[in-house]
């Protein structure tokens, strides 16, 4: 008998969610969460398996509206959103967008990206301007929020 989404473990969730994708997306989003989890160690990340996109956002607590980052797969690209992405400093206008709040970076072609100079003073910038710190000594959690019953293919056709 297979095991349907909602028998899964949160950690396996996640892990099967980032499986449905091609193997470049699936690196580049591998390489997107390390980076994230390496500058908030301890961090909660919330799964949301939307109609659209797979999507973990990343924050200090079990709290989803404090989160500081996400990491949204598409079939042909990955997103690395900065939740209050409108605020920081982007003297090299990497940040796409025009809302009053978030803002993001297609990591295309790879996640390379992530080892531009620039890059990196964006994500620490994001982690300082945060309202809240992680507690130290805090374990990592996933928690996933939200599944949708119907979702659009996750690779490319």
């Amino acid at each position: 008998m297979a095991k349907t989404a909602n028998a899964l473990t949160p950690a396996r969730h996640l892990a099967a969610g980032i499986a449905k994708f091609s193997p470049g997306i699936r690196a580049t989003a591998k390489a997107a969460l390390a980076t994230v989890r390496a500058l908030l160690p301890g961090a909660t990340e919330f799964v949301y398996d939307n109609y659209n996109a797979f999507v973990i956002g990343i924050g200090p607590n079990d709290r989803p509206s404090d989160a500081i980052f996400s990491v949204v797969l598409n079939p042909g690209h990955v997103n690395l959103g900065f939740i209050q992405g409108a605020i920081l400093d982007d003297p090299d206008g990497l940040l796409v967008g025009s809302g009053n709040q978030f803002r993001h970076i297609k990591l295309i072609p790879d996640a390379s990206v992530l080892e531009q100079p620039a890059v990196r003073e964006l994500l620490a910038q994001a982690v300082e301007t945060s309202d809240v710190r992680l507690e130290p000594g805090r374990r990592r959690r996933i928690m996933v929020r939200a599944v949708s019953a119907k979702q659009r293919p996750r690779r490319r056709c």
